[in-house]
């Protein structure tokens, strides 16, 4: 990475979207865009370029199909925007770009979600072998996470 990095901030909708939403700040800091699921309300950070891809639900019978057609999705988001780090909140629809980004080299850090106090998401445990910096909201998640950094909420 030369430069200023360029940044994909990476969540599924509702409270995984909402927790994104804290890192404003740092998608104003940085050239950045928004990745996120496509839903029927759906959400848009205001002034931040932001890409759609499929909603999954990993209790439907299609999941492995949705998650194929996401991942070419986001190949095409990544050949377009050529991101250098991505940040990510969860969950399902996102690990295709996750594990792009990590096919090509680039930065994965992976925040697990404020709801997890005590377990571990199925994301979570799946790009915490993948991520290059690993955060946890809540200091008991290093019983799960031991090589996670623990820094207290992002609300």
């Amino acid at each position: 990475m030369s430069g200023t990095p360029k940044i994909c901030f990476a969540a599924s909708s509702g409270g995984h979207y909402e927790q994104l939403m804290m890192l404003k700040p740092l998608m104003r800091k940085y050239d950045s865009f928004v990745l996120t699921e496509k839903t029927s309300y759906k959400a848009k950070a205001k002034d931040e370029k932001t890409y759609y891809v499929g909603q999954i639900n990993r209790k439907e019978r299609t999941v492995l199909l949705k998650l194929i057609v996401n991942a070419f999705h986001c190949l095409g988001i990544f050949i377009k925007e050529r991101p250098d780090v991505i940040v990510c909140t969860g969950v399902l629809a996102m690990l295709p770009m996750c594990l792009l980004m990590k096919l090509f080299g680039r930065k994965l850090i992976y925040i697990e979600s404020f709801a997890k106090v005590t377990s571990a998401t199925e994301s979570g445990k799946l790009l915490y072998r993948f991520a290059d910096q690993f955060y946890v909201q809540w200091e008991s998640m290093k019983q799960i996470y031991p090589d996670a950094i623990y820094l207290g909420s992002i609300y």
